[in-house]
């Protein structure tokens, strides 16, 4: 309050009306594969697919950018999911939410089967106990005169009694009779039920306890599983109340076998029926293999994925045109083309695993390529096609690269809704490892038995862990990538329209330059393939560069106008020359005393002396400093007085600052790189401007050299060289996270090759230059070239946070189109969002955004370097740029106007937010009914286990659909056989749940 009285409101008004046009935080979408999914459903009427998570997490997805989300309020795993036919509806958003709850006896304690049959007017649900109730819908109100009892004299002794049939385990409906419903127990008993005379018409004995039933179209014949591993075929017609069995089988030998968990039996038009079931494989071989078993005609065939089955359905184009297989497994979905010949898998548009290998770094550059975004769209037909995407086409074409452990570069279009896959890069091939390249896990040996055939992108395990990437950086002008590994190798990559054999010419990097008394104590170097290898179409690597030790490489950078990557690792950065493939400039920058550093990330024992060594020295300094402080305090109080009365003179007043150790020089990892910049600015004198490098470290060391590059024409003979020229220590030692060198109107100086294409303004280079060193507590402006300071802006002291990640962006103004500013996007350690101003250095915004528990996901944000903007310049190629016309890199960047960026939420998914106010990518989408005579659906959702004892209002609440406009009805079914449905308005000011918003209409 005391702030706010020395602030002019006029100033403040204007200035906050402008931030609400610049900034606004939103979290939009989810990228990937949901977290541990518990449930799969779909409807064929909508062409829509559900997935239920252990979370309580609802998704929906049909065509390529429609996703609608919900998010149960507890903790509570979906378990099953079903969509009601009739029941969906117009509401506006001022609709208010509508819940419906019936509570079975207390005797019941889980539902474990639901029928939502095909009248759209009743509910079956089968329980834990043996009961099956008959439920009113929409109302949701158990019918009493609809009671499912079955008596005892109609049935054989052995299954009499209701304990003795145990729970039921499935229901179906007749498909050619909606009024009998086939009622499956545990224990093997098949009663079918006439839902109008409201008696059984037909038992069917098994043997075997049961696991699933499926009833053929024709309503003549029952097929049902059973936990030996066989399936049988029934006859149900006829008048006889007991039917006889036609067929038991088990696929896969006499030997026991695991349970066949689900079985559907699908007719063609010509020939026999898909036959399709999930299980049944040798218990003692193959019991450890997750399989569904597909037979049509001669071919038999043992799906083998990667990980445990949830469920599969079959999507069909007709009464008898099975077209596609949904499967999901716990890591991916997986879809299987039924009509060409192979039966090929389809490539996913959304829901890929983007941790098929362990996600180790992500690198995001703008304008994806016209050609790699049409192949993409022609990759193939995607069966699941409901709903109407009406999101505006992406104002530009991104491109987010995930590195992996595996050692292999993923390249996904983030431009919209969806993540599409575009191009997998390995970067394996270059080294010797003990994976053997010739080995196919896609192709089964001739003759065996069961036939398997391995399906699905999962591996999370890496032939060798030191191929993992670690830093990636690309040009996009050139078509030049360099990437980062685990073991200190640099890897430089052009792009190749062509597949070409060349060898890999390695380069050593000497980082300790000689000194003695250190050891590596961490892994070898990968070793080199010397004969030339084969690359694909793609990039290609044609330079490496091995550091030594071999370290992680910690940071990267790449100026393809210059030809020279720069890389660091904890003993040391480097210069390399790519063009030349020549090192230019190694240095050292190792604490003599930091033997940490050369235990390797394989081998991280601290000395536990060593730490309280440090702890102890910590606290002397604490104490000294304060003593210090009482015996000068009364003699500059007076002086203090003075200050603090200027102080409240002027027109801010700084808020309280706490105090900040400085960092010893003997902490670990002192020496570590942390980042590195190329700027071409003022170095010696203040009229000429050179090329330069810049090195940050962990211990709050910058160091600056001065690049002399050849002329044009002698750029392949003469060499380049680096000379020292500035060096910096900040006070604290606090580690450098970011630098930035500003131009005379305060503008961060364009990337390389930008302003060769018309992309971007020429730096001002006739007034002076600002240097912008970030470090993990405050942002600090030096002038160049004398490097005094200038001005600061500190956070730890303000509020004890730390810097973790930073950007560059621009923001656009949501009023203007003229107007935007440029700022530094800012994540710390506690998961805030921040965003400064440049070139005033003044914090702007601060929203919360990750959970500070949350460490993987902080240290996995990536933020995006350029948004969209209103001009895109034309491309003019370099008359120096080795690249083939057709190169799909090669294209026009916009300028940018927008910032947004990405995190883990889990192993399997990003979350995308935006602070930008002009340009936000968020579901929108449009549901409409696509026949006349066909019923629409609602959703029913299973959840398990909820305390009877609690009241009504005690029950857990339903889970909240966020959509906008008109609204979904969904149902929600508990464990304790509580049933609840309901409607939900839009919830984007919730700020729990609006993260996972979607708009939605839906057309009856």
């Amino acid at each position: 309050e005391r702030m706010k009285r020395f602030r002019r409101h006029g100033q403040e008004s204007h200035r906050d009306r402008i931030k609400q046009e610049l900034y606004q935080f939103n979290k939009t979408v989810e990228h990937g594969f949901p977290h541990q999914p518990s449930a799969l459903g779909f409807s064929p009427s909508l062409q829509l697919l559900a997935i239920g998570t252990r979370s309580g997490a609802i998704k929906l997805y049909g065509a390529p950018g429609v996703e609608f989300m919900g998010l149960h309020d507890e903790n509570a795993a979906v378990t099953q999911i079903h969509f009601l036919p009739h029941l969906v509806s117009g509401l506006s958003t001022h609709t208010h939410p509508i819940s419906y709850l019936i509570c079975a006896p207390p005797s019941v304690t889980r539902v474990t089967a639901v029928l939502a049959h095909s009248s759209g007017e009743l509910l079956l649900l089968g329980t834990e106990g043996g009961h099956v109730f008959v439920v009113e819908v929409p109302g949701f109100r158990e019918l009493e005169d609809h009671p499912v009892f079955l008596l005892s004299c109609s049935i054989p002794e052995e299954y009499g009694g209701r304990r003795s049939l145990e729970h039921v385990e499935s229901l179906q409906e007749n498909p050619a009779n909606p009024q009998q419903v086939l009622i499956g127990y545990g224990r093997g008993l098949m009663v079918i039920w006439d839902l109008d005379c409201q008696s059984a018409v037909k038992h069917i004995l098994a043997t075997q306890p049961l696991e699933s039933v499926w009833w053929t179209e024709d309503g003549l014949r029952v097929l049902s599983s059973h936990s030996d591993g066989s399936y049988c075929r029934w006859s149900v017609a006829g008048l006889d109340t007991q039917s006889e069995q036609e067929k038991s089988e088990v696929p896969y030998g006499h030997f026991p076998c695991k349970a066949i968990s689900k079985v559907i039996q699908l007719p063609t038009k010509q020939g026999p029926p898909f036959l399709l079931f999930s299980g049944g494989m040798p218990r003692a071989s193959y019991g450890d293999r997750h399989c569904i078993t597909v037979i049509h005609s001669k071919t038999h065939v043992a799906l083998d994925f990667t990980s445990r089955i949830i469920d599969f359905f079959v999507i069909r184009d007709g009464p008898d045109q099975p077209s596609a297989l949904v499967v999901l497994v716990e890591e991916e979905l997986v879809v299987i083309d039924l009509q060409t010949e192979g039966w090929p898998v389809i490539q996913t548009p959304y829901l890929v695993p983007l941790h098929c290998s362990a996600i180790t770094c992500s690198h995001h550059v703008s304008a994806i390529p016209l050609k790699l975004w049409e192949r993409v769209l022609s990759a193939g037909p995607w069966p699941i096609t409901g709903g109407l995407n009406l999101s505006p086409d992406p104002p530009q074409r991104d491109l987010l690269l995930t590195g992996h452990e595996d050692g292999t570069v993923r390249f996904w279009d983030a431009s919209g809704v969806c993540l599409y896959p575009m191009y997998k890069l390995s970067t394996a091939g270059v080294f010797h490892t003990d994976a053997d390249p010739n080995d196919n896990m896609n192709q089964c040996t001739e003759g065996e038995w069961p036939p398997f055939r391995k399906v699905g992108c999962f591996d999370p395990y890496s032939d060798d862990p030191r191929l993992g990437i670690q830093k990636i950086h690309l040009c996009k002008y050139s078509g030049y990538l360099t990437v980062a590994g685990t073991a200190g190798q640099i890897l430089v990559l052009e792009l190749n329209d062509e597949s070409a054999e060349q060898a890999v010419e390695a380069t050593v990097a000497d980082l300790l330059q000689g000194q003695e008394g250190f050891r590596w104590k961490g892994h070898t170097r990968l070793e080199v393939r010397e004969e030339p290898v084969l690359f694909p179409p793609g990039f290609q690597p044609f330079a490496l560069v091995q550091c030594q030790p071999p370290a992680v490489v910690t940071a990267l950078t790449l100026h393809s106008e210059w030809k020279l990557v720069a890389f660091g690792t904890s003993h040391g950065f480097g210069l390399y020359d790519y063009q030349q493939k020549n090192n230019v400039l190694v240095r050292c920058t190792l604490n003599p005393s930091d033997q940490l550093a050369m235990e390797g990330p394989l081998s991280r024992v601290k000395s536990i002396k060593k730490s309280l060594r440090q702890s102890f020295r910590r606290i002397r300094r604490s104490r000294v400093s304060l003593r210090k402080h009482h015996v000068n305090n009364a003699a500059k109080l007076q002086d203090a007085n003075a200050r603090l009365e200027a102080e409240l003179a002027e027109m801010e007043l700084a808020p309280v600052q706490r105090k900040i150790e400085a960092r010893s020089s003997d902490d670990s990892f002192t020496g570590l790189v942390r980042t590195l910049y190329f700027a071409d600015t003022f170095l010696s004198d203040s009229s000429h401007n050179t090329p330069s490098l810049w090195a940050g470290t962990n211990g709050g060391s910058v160091f600056a050299y001065q690049l002399r590059l050849p002329s044009v024409e002698r750029r392949a003979e003469d060499l380049v060289t680096a000379h020292p020229a500035k060096e910096i220590q900040l006070m604290h030692r606090a580690p450098v996270v970011a630098i930035l060198v500003m131009d005379g109107h305060g503008s961060p100086l364009p990337e390389p090759l930008e302003v060769a294409h018309d992309l971007a303004r020429s730096p001002d280079m006739q007034g002076s230059h600002h240097l912008l060193v970030i470090s993990e507590e405050q942002f600090k402006v030096f002038t160049l070239p004398k490097v005094s300071a200038k001005m600061k802006l500190k956070l730890t002291a303000i509020d004890g946070s730390r810097v973790r990640r930073v950007g560059v962006a621009w923001f656009g103004s949501s009023c203007s189109e003229d107007y935007g500013e440029s700022g530094l996007t800012v994540l710390t350690n506690q998961g805030d969002l921040h965003v400064v101003s440049l070139p005033g250095v003044k914090m702007q915004v601060h929203h919360p955004c990750i959970r500070r528990e949350d460490v993987s996901g902080i240290a996995s944000c990536v933020f995006t370097k350029h948004g969209q903007g209103r001009d895109s310049a034309p491309l003019r190629y370099p008359p120096h740029a080795q690249l083939s016309h057709s190169s799909p890199f090669l294209m026009p960047s916009p300028r940018p106007s927008s910032s947004s960026g990405f995190y883990l939420i889990s192993p399997s998914e990003f979350e995308r937010f935006s602070l930008s106010a002009r340009c936000v990518v968020e579901p929108r989408s449009l549901v409409e009914r696509r026949h006349i005579n066909k019923p629409l659906s609602a959703l029913t959702v299973l959840w398990p286990h909820v305390n009877q004892s609690s009241s009504l209002h005690n029950q857990p609440q339903p889970s909240r659909c966020m959509f906008h406009d008109d609204q979904l009805i969904t149902t929600v079914t508990y464990h304790c056989s509580s049933l609840m449905g309901f409607s939900s308005s839009c919830a984007s000011g919730d700020p729990e749940i609006s993260r996972r918003r979607s708009a939605v209409s839906i057309r009856p």
